[in-house]
């Protein structure tokens, strides 16, 4: 998976193209599901979205998704879990002083929102994730407003 969260942050203006084609569809069936069927697809909604995730973006189901904000690289993935910036322990050649066979996730997210059209999201100040919400699917707390 770390091969493919690489490769995202490198693509993410077209993810990002492919994400704001894809979202309000997806969102409009997710809401029709949910009303239709209430939380009985909750379990392989979750499945789906943390194989398709986790697949192309190393995705660790936080439950509060800000790929889109931070260049296609999730921030769940730093040995830290920090979601608003580098550490500050980021060595020179770019790699994670926790784990030094890894790159910082924050420096694939600064170069992947840089190629981003909404890339100056990555500024915006994210609150803590709430530990409760760990293995949840983000989609459906979108769709349900939680």
């Amino acid at each position: 998976m770390y091969h493919a969260r690489l490769w995202s942050s490198r693509h993410s203006r077209g993810l990002e193209i492919v994400y704001n084609a894809v979202n309000p569809s997806l969102l409009s069936v997710l809401r029709g599901v949910s009303k239709l069927f209430g939380r009985r697809f909750d379990k392989p909604i979750t499945a789906l979205e943390s194989m398709a995730k986790g697949f192309l973006f190393d995705c660790q189901m936080c439950g509060d998704c800000i790929l889109s904000k931070t260049g296609m690289s999730c921030p769940m993935n730093c040995p830290k879990t920090i979601r608003n910036g580098p550490c500050g322990g980021v060595r020179a050649n770019g790699m994670c002083e926790v784990n030094p066979n890894m790159r910082c996730v924050w420096v694939d997210a600064w170069n992947g929102a840089a190629q981003m059209k909404n890339g100056g999201a990555i500024k915006d100040i994210q609150f803590a994730v709430n530990n409760q919400n760990q293995g949840t699917s983000s989609w459906l707390r979108m769709v349900r407003d939680e």
